[in-house]
Parts: structure tokens; sequence; C-alpha cells
């Protein structure tokens, strides 16, 4: 099928006129040609010539074999290790997919056309580089001798449609009685951090929050590779590193990105990630005047997260650990901790208060604990428990909010109404 289908496709390519565009109709009727033409010599199944004709397209219009792939709603990550392996995430569990390229050229071919629509460069001198797909989806690509065994590619899919609280509610992500006190955490301005390991939820999670700020503001978003979907903001302006190429043309990077934002009068400014010494111009940014930004990192709790944004500021400046821990407290009320959890379903963990510097260390104070109670037919089950009453309720006061008049309803759980 694979010989027959290069030949096909050799064929196309030969009768189509290099010298102007085609458009993808002009394209599918030169494929139709050649597959009838290809019946008079060979007898094709019509089930077959269905099959060549998708799969020819789309290895010279789109993205070949992975194109499946992409347009795939259940598949929610791409790996491709090197030209033969192709292995894919659904539902949380990774299988090996039957597909593969025809040739490392063919794939290295992809790889400099996903690059080249995200205005990159990969090649031996620069052979690790961040992307994205026309769709938002996050792209790592890694090329040989780097990459042992062969062009490494890993695509992190998003939704079309971005999800929503109700969803996170739905698969009991977050109970409603914390996404309320997170509703009215956003609104009043308080700076939220996200944190997590890889695969948590971080991005997707900054999106569900970003529902709740007012429309009526004017929002900054700072991204190394744009995946953000914010929708619901129509003064909104998204930026995104650019990486410096062999033509000598400057980077721009995250750090020079959010000293631009400081000019562009934002209301609240929101950073895709933190991971390298952009941690103090994002601490610059929260500190002067622009409540309610939102940022997130990788890290395994709120007080790991806290120890490694220590580490990425001295990365950026050289300033005492103690004015650093000060900037920090100072910066970021709330943090929200997310995780995945070996049922592979992922949680909000725990919700913490920054309260301040006291004596050197960076003071908690746990809102929201999750606790687990067991298993239940293979999925873990527990949910977000009430630890500690908010301290600093000064912006939700300035809002006209309270924090101690919500009343909610467990749905999820079946509870009952209750008050903060």
């Amino acid at each position: 099928m694979d010989t027959l289908k290069e030949k096909l496709q050799q064929r196309v390519l030969e009768g189509l006129d290099l010298r102007k565009d085609t458009s993808d109709e002009e394209l599918y009727a030169s494929i139709d040609r050649v597959l009838l033409e290809s019946s008079k010599e060979d007898y094709i199944l019509m089930k077959e010539k269905r099959l060549l004709r998708r799969e020819i397209f789309n290895s010279i219009r789109r993205l070949d074999v992975l194109q499946d792939f992409i347009e795939d709603p259940s598949v929610t990550e791409i790996m491709v290790n090197g030209p033969d392996k192709i292995f894919v995430e659904k539902n949380g569990a990774i299988y090996l997919s039957d597909k593969n390229f025809v040739s490392q050229q063919k794939l290295e071919n992809i790889i400099q056309q996903i690059v080249a629509q995200s205005n990159r460069i990969i090649n031996e001198a620069n052979p690790i580089v961040d992307a994205r797909l026309s769709d938002g989806s996050r792209v790592n690509i890694v090329l040989p001798p780097i990459a042992i065994d062969g062009a490494t590619v890993t695509i992190r899919k998003f939704p079309k449609n971005p999800i929503t609280i109700e969803q996170l509610l739905a698969y009991e992500s977050i109970t409603e009685e914390a996404a309320e006190v997170l509703h009215k955490l956003v609104i009043a301005g308080y700076n939220i951090f996200i944190s997590g390991g890889t695969g948590s939820g971080k991005t997707t999670f900054l999106n569900v929050l970003s529902n709740y700020i007012p429309q009526e503001e004017r929002i900054i978003t700072i991204e190394d590779s744009a995946e953000l979907q914010i929708r619901n903001i129509p003064n909104l302006v998204r930026m995104e590193v650019r990486n410096a190429n062999t033509e000598g043309l400057k980077g721009i990077t995250i750090r020079d990105l959010i000293k631009t934002a400081l000019r562009m009068r934002p209301d609240r400014i929101i950073i895709g990630e933190v991971r390298d010494g952009a941690a103090f111009d994002m601490l610059q940014a929260f500190n002067t005047g622009h409540d309610g930004s939102l940022s997130t990192g990788h890290a395994n709790s709120p007080a790991d997260m806290l120890s490694r944004l220590e580490s990425l500021v001295l990365m950026g400046a050289d300033i005492p650990l103690l004015a650093v821990r000060k900037q920090i407290a100072s910066a970021i009320d709330i943090m929200v901790h997310l995780g995945r959890l070996r049922d592979r379903s992922r949680r909000v963990l725990e919700i913490t208060e920054v309260l301040g510097c006291v004596e050197g260390e960076i003071q908690l104070n746990p809102l929201y604990t999750f606790l687990e109670n067991g298993e239940k037919e293979g999925r873990v089950s527990g949910c977000l428990q009430k630890i500690n009453d908010l301290v600093h309720t000064e912006k939700l006061q300035s809002a006209g909010l309270a924090w101690s008049t919500y009343s909610y309803e467990h749905t999820a759980s079946g509870g009952k109404e209750g008050s903060i």
C-alpha cells in the first residue's frame, strides 16, 4: 500500500504546475485523475481509493500520517520517535500507532513545514525548537544528532473549544465551592499563580480562570509559544516570543515582552509560563499595580514552586535572597496547585494563600486541600476540603465581595448547602 501511495503521489506531483499556487480543489482534482488512470492499470477497491485520496492529499498539503491524529478529537498527544514509531495518547493511556513515515527525509520535510508556519528555524545549528500548529497545538521538536534515534516530534493538542468550568466540575477536577471562590478572587484582582507537573492541565486551568476576568478590562498575554485560548476579552493583546535566527534577526524574549507590556496600559498581564530569569520581570509586573495577573510554572507543590521561583529570580537578578522572598510574597496572592493522579485524572490539589514574608520565610495559608478517600471502579475518589479562611480580604472588600457570605451546593458529591 505504501509503495503504491508513493508511486501515485509522485505522478500527482509530476502533473502539477509548480509555477503557480495550487488550490486544494485543484490538488484533489489531480489526485482523482491519477487514481482514475491507475485503476485502468491495476484494480483498486473503492475503499482503498478513498484512503489513498486522503493520504496523498495529507502527504502533499498537510502533515502526512500525523494529519489523521490531528483531526481525531480523542487524541490528546502525539509522540513521534523517529520515522518508524508514532505513539498517541487517548484517555490518558499511550498506544503505539500502526502508522509511520515512509522515510526520515519525509519526517524532516514535515518538521520544516511545521516550524515555517510558526516563523521558526530548525537545523543542525539550532536542533531544538518549540512551535505551534495553526489550531494552537503545542509542538516540541528535537533533531539528530541530539535525538539519537531520529527526529523527535511531540505535539500537545488543545481542544477546539476551550474547556469550561462546567466541564471541570463534571470531571470532578474541582468542587463548585472552590470554583466560586476562585471566581471571586479573579474578579477582585488577586494575583494568582498556577503550579503543577507536566500534563497536569496548567494552561487549561489558566484559560478557565481567564473566563472570570471582566470583559471591559485590557489584557496582555505573553507566551513562549501562543497557546492560550482567551475568547471573552475584546481588548486583548497577544504577544509571543521570537527566537533569534541565523540571518541575525534579533530574538525577543519573555523579559522583553514583559517590559513592553508595562507600557501598553494593561489592566492585567497573563504570562503563559515562567521557566527562567524572566521570573524576576514577572514579579515586577505583578508588583506594579497590575492586580489580577496570572501565570504558571512547573513544580510538585506550592512550596516547591516558591523555591523554584526563588532560583529563577536569582538567575535573572543579582539581589539578596531575602529581597527575592519579599518580592515573591508581595507579588503573588494565591497559588493553585494541579496534579495528575494515578488514575490519570487531573485535579486541583491545593489552593493556598501567600501571607507574606516573616523572619525570612514565606508564610502560606492553605485554603483548600484535596483529600482522597479511596478508589471506585479504578477512579480516585475525593474532593477539595476547606482548611482555612482567607486572611487578606482587602481586595475582596474593595470589589464589594465578601468571603463569608457565599453559599454553595455540592452538586458533584451530593452534599448540602453550607457557608464559608
